[in-house]
């Protein structure tokens, strides 16, 4: 039997509802068994007084911080202090933050220098480099199932954003298939979550992440065993897989862009069948512009990023 993961859950009472609560323990005790509960806050003052009961009811630790400068969160550095004392009593497999300030951006990759598992826990409105700096990064929105304001704007972005993963979720089979073209669906998504780890299937209405996955049509699934795996549909890959190869490609040169002409050599000799025409052009320059994630100075093709 695997040993539990232990965790320490440091809330920011300045930057968090308390409302959040159960749903922040809910998930947490997803990853193991919490042994530190804290919570950081300037008590004196009157926003966070909605903190006090919930910390009671909850067995959480409130843990004091005088304001000393106006304007400035007083929690920052009792929960840096806190996270560095507990790290180094090495009591704890992991930490999971909870706040939507970017100022634990630092702490995060601190954490993870030293071999913790860091979970982040903010609103949508927490700034990307924290979300990023973490292992995994959950929106309170989404665990306490809330509707989201500006529901129309908040459709478009998530078509954006489910674009941008569908293109990921086509690179990350490129590059990682077996010689059947396939590969395991918890593969794929620990490789997808360490590309993006705000990602979380919940974000768009599914439980699982093979259903979030089979609600993409460029992809197929063959069930062998207890395992499930996964690859492009042959009849809608073509197109993808040119374009997961070509970025490959560039990305191979780093910031200095692939020569045009070197670029189709290199195409021709991955995928022999390769015409431009196919798809309609009677240039290769006209193709590459043509596809969206590609831009070309000067006879030099680069990664748009």
């Amino acid at each position: 039997m695997e040993k539990e993961m232990n965790y320490a859950v440091l809330i920011d009472a300045e930057n968090v509802a308390p409302k959040y609560t159960k749903n922040i323990f809910d998930e947490v005790s997803n990853y193991g068994v919490v042994t530190y509960k804290r919570v950081y806050g300037d008590w004196t003052k009157q926003n966070t007084q909605s903190w006090k009961n919930m910390a009671l009811e909850n067995a959480i630790t409130p843990i004091q911080q005088y304001s000393y400068t106006q304007g400035k969160n007083a929690s920052d550095s009792a929960m840096i202090i806190d996270a560095m004392d507990i790290l180094y009593s090495h009591n704890v497999d992991g930490f999971c933050i909870v706040s939507s300030d970017s100022d634990f951006t630092r702490l995060a990759i601190r954490l993870r220098e030293s071999g913790m598992h860091v979970i982040g826990m903010g609103e949508k409105k927490t700034p990307k480099p924290f979300s990023t700096a973490c292992n995994a990064f959950k929106y309170l929105e989404v665990l306490a199932d809330e509707e989201v304001q500006n529901s129309g704007e908040g459709e478009d972005n998530d078509k954006l954003r489910l674009k941008t993963l569908e293109k990921a979720i086509i690179r990350i089979i490129a590059e990682n298939a077996n010689l059947e073209e396939e590969i395991n669906i918890g593969e794929l998504g620990s490789r997808l979550l360490n590309r993006y780890p705000d990602f979380d299937v919940r974000n768009y209405g599914y439980s699982k992440f093979s259903q979030f996955l089979k609600d993409f049509d460029c992809l197929s699934f063959r069930q062998v065993g207890s395992s499930i795996l996964v690859s492009q549909k042959s009849d809608q890959t073509d197109l993808q897989r040119i374009e997961a190869t070509l970025e490959k490609i560039v990305d191979s040169n780093g910031t200095k862009g692939y020569n045009l002409g070197e670029l189709k050599k290199q195409l021709c000799t991955k995928q022999p069948d390769f015409n431009v025409k196919t798809y309609g052009y009677s240039k290769f320059s006209k193709f590459v512009e043509n596809l969206p994630g590609f831009k070309i100075k000067n006879n030099t093709v680069y990664n748009k990023k």
